[in-house]
């Protein structure tokens, strides 16, 4: 028996949204399904034809229909709570699984809860637990590293560090300087397959050394220019011989301000001596174990993601030929890295941090 010409009468902005619905590459196919139902219905076409051409059922079109006069777009785009099985862990349950996982240490031969471990322990299904873990989103099987600086100046170097971000003296340079030492010169043993639909790209695990380089790199915190120079070491030497090439890259009017780390090399007694010779090159140390508060560390990030990770080179010649063009390419249109944390708002994490650790240990 052929359904009755049914005309569903659009609320005022809902042909756009149910159009954009069908549209969307992201949008539920239960979701595009019935908005179809409902712009053909709006359209005029009978409903077997709608059943036809959309493969649905008589009851699936009257249902959705019916939704849509009752509830606007929203009715075809949330389902209604069905019954199902009801819940079988308690609240209390619940929380003390969350609690075990936040507090109690896993069995002797693991050293991270999984869910089939908390399972073991209190008897619940593994994907019960799975379930809880996500809810209250842990992750045990995940970890991250840390370092607290102790050093005993860390807060005066802290305030000299940012301050030159924050708030640079005039006529004067801003480097945030350091070495990438050891980059090493990499060959894959095979070639490797490239990114396809519905698969990655691939590279072969081993690899074959054919040496390594040091990359010598002063970003201009103002301009985001990087100052750069591969060399084969990073003795004192070496860094004398940068430092020299900063100086000359910087007008003789201007004072030049480095900011750079505690590496043995940067406190070389030639250096030293160097430094009492040209005055307007003054170094500022950041605090031990604080790289991240060198800019060029954003820098080398940002180098080895876009161009190092999946090099693959013969020769070191051929490895410092890939990191000079990248670097030149950058500074045709440099971008800087702005600092925007104030010293209250570091020292406020840094204090939460430690008093964190002292309460677990």
């Amino acid at each position: 028996m052929p359904l009755p010409i049914r005309i569903v009468a659009l609320r005022r902005g809902d042909r756009s949204r149910l159009e954009r619905l069908t549209r969307s590459r992201t949008t539920a196919h239960r979701v595009v399904e019935r908005a179809q139902i409902v712009l053909a219905s709006a359209a005029g076409e009978a409903g077997n034809g709608i059943c036809e051409r959309l493969d649905v059922s008589r009851p699936t079109v009257t249902c959705w229909l019916d939704r849509y006069e009752a509830e606007g777009v929203a009715g075809l785009v949330s389902d209604r709570p069905r019954s199902g099985r009801p819940k079988q862990i308690s609240a209390t349950d619940e929380a003390a699984i969350v609690d075990r996982t936040l507090q109690s240490r896993p069995p002797k031969d693991a050293t991270q809860w999984s869910t089939r471990l908390m399972a073991e322990v209190t008897g619940h299904h593994h994907a019960t637990i799975a379930r809880i873990w996500r809810s209250h989103g842990l992750k045990p099987h995940l970890v991250r590293t840390f370092k607290l600086s102790t050093d005993p100046d860390f807060i005066p170097k802290l305030r000299d560090v940012v301050g030159l971000y924050l708030d640079p003296p005039e006529r004067a340079v801003v480097f945030a300087f350091d070495e990438k030492s050891q980059l090493q010169a990499l060959d894959r043993t095979q070639p490797g397959l490239p990114m396809k639909k519905g698969r990655a790209g691939t590279m072969t695990h081993d690899y074959k050394r054919h040496g390594t380089t040091t990359l010598f790199a002063a970003l201009n915190v103002a301009t985001g220019a990087v100052l750069q120079d591969c060399m084969p070491r990073h003795r004192h030497q070496e860094f004398l011989t940068f430092l020299r090439q900063m100086a000359r890259s910087v007008a003789p009017a201007l004072t030049i301000h480095v900011i750079l780390d505690n590496y043995a090399t940067h406190k070389h007694p030639a250096v030293k001596r160097w430094l009492a010779r040209h005055p307007r090159v003054q170094f500022h140390f950041t605090p031990t174990s604080a790289s991240w508060l060198n800019l060029v560390e954003r820098f080398f990030s940002e180098l080895t993601e876009r161009r190092l990770r999946r090099l693959a080179v013969t020769s070191v010649d051929q490895l410092i030929e890939a990191i000079t063009p990248s670097i030149d390419q950058r500074n045709e249109h440099p971008t800087p890295f702005v600092w925007t944390a104030p010293v209250r708002h570091i020292l406020k994490k840094v204090n939460e941090a430690k008093k964190t650790l002292a309460t677990l240990h």
